[in-house]
């Protein structure tokens, strides 16, 4: 099946769908055109399956390492399986970065910000793996079917170009 043109050259449209499918796994909602909301679930629902299916895949290492008294400690670290961080490197090749925001209204003081982002480098393959993910592997359990994951509420035409307007929002 070919995928809608979109009336943009590939470069833009690609850039385009990219954002939509980082600002739909960041935000959980987007407000679109049908067409670009029909490419965009495709699209997401894509990375969330790949993301359900190595979710809980990590190991536990043992890791030995220098302390400031030249003292050897013996470090338990959960990493990701390599079938894991292929399917996060593969989702990052595709997801744009958002950058860090540090709340704005006092409840969080520099160094809290700091200490909350040391762990988290790519905060929405993250946002995917640790909450989206585990959820619908939930889902998929109790219901015993995969997909799904998204809807497409239609708003009405836009003023201007009557475009078909719609709301893409995950389950």
């Amino acid at each position: 099946m070919a995928n809608r043109k979109l009336g943009r050259p590939t470069d833009q449209r690609m850039a385009m769908l990219r954002n939509q499918v980082t600002n739909l796994i960041w935000y959980g909602r987007i407000e679109t055109t049908l067409a670009r909301g029909k490419e965009v679930q495709s699209l997401a629902e894509h990375l969330v399956t790949i993301a359900m299916r190595q979710c809980d895949n990590t190991v536990e290492v043992t890791k030995k390492h220098m302390n400031d008294k030249k003292q050897v400690e013996e470090l338990t670290v959960v990493n990701d399986s390599p079938e894991r961080l292929a399917a996060r490197r593969q989702i990052m090749r595709y997801l744009y970065d958002i950058p860090a925001v540090q709340n704005v209204k006092g409840e969080e003081t520099k160094e809290e910000f700091k200490k909350r982002q040391k762990d988290v480098k790519h905060q929405v393959v993250e946002k995917l793996f640790r909450e989206i993910a585990p959820k619908y592997k939930k889902r998929a359990a109790e219901k015993g079917q995969g997909g799904g994951y998204t809807r497409i509420v239609k708003k009405g035409p836009r003023r201007g170009d009557a475009a078909e307007m719609v709301i893409l929002e995950f389950v």
